[in-house]
């Protein structure tokens, strides 16, 4: 195998650009915040800043890598924004990790006495601003956040970052989608899942 060969086998995306783009994945805000530039690939003449597929698709593998290293019964996957949570808990319950959608009560990491009292590893985010509380919680005592960052995020609270158009339906679905085949894939299986698996109705 010469190198460029190999160069196209690392590279190899999860799915096409076709099809990343179809989902709408790459469609930002138009609000760019500093943490987030290295992400954007250009800023589209309607003022909307559009996401480097390319860096989502890297960041998804190695996110995926990363979650699979820990027993998916201690994941927590926190989503308050509406368009996250049918593929948030499609995703949890695909690989075993335990959900956690709409409104999130205050205390739920650091206070035992709360009915839903939950010990995770690790979290998985929609939206660092709308999950600002459990990020905020997760930063207490000291566990590791994985979110979904659009453009307009700020992420000095956030250990990894996935950017991507974290408010559009169908974009939500294809991450989840990814997150979950590559996640079992790691862990040593496969699935018949497919993105419209995790599509929420409208």
């Amino acid at each position: 195998m010469n190198g460029n060969e190999m160069e196209i086998e690392l590279n190899e995306p999860l799915v096409s650009v076709e099809e990343y783009l179809a989902a709408g994945v790459h469609i930002g805000t138009q609000q760019k915040s500093s943490d987030m530039k290295n992400f954007i690939y250009r800023v589209r003449g309607d003022g909307l800043y559009i996401l480097d597929i390319r860096e989502t698709d890297e960041r998804i593998k190695l996110a995926a890598k990363f979650l699979s290293q820990y027993d998916p019964a201690k994941v927590l996957v926190v989503t308050s924004r509406q368009y996250g949570q049918f593929p948030a808990r499609q995703f949890a319950d695909a690989i075993g990790a335990f959900p956690m959608t709409g409104r999130y009560i205050p205390g739920t990491l650091t206070n035992p006495i709360l009915p839903k009292y939950a010990e995770p590893e690790v979290i998985v985010v929609t939206d660092p601003v709308s999950d600002i509380q459990v990020i905020k919680e997760a930063l207490q005592i000291g566990i590791p956040v994985v979110a979904l960052c659009d453009t307009n995020n700020m992420t000095s609270l956030v250990d990894f970052v996935i950017p991507t158009n974290n408010k559009g339906r169908k974009a939500l679905s294809m991450i989840y989608f990814l997150l979950t085949r590559e996640f079992l894939r790691h862990k040593g299986y496969s699935t018949s899942l497919t993105p419209e698996d995790f599509e929420t109705d409208l």
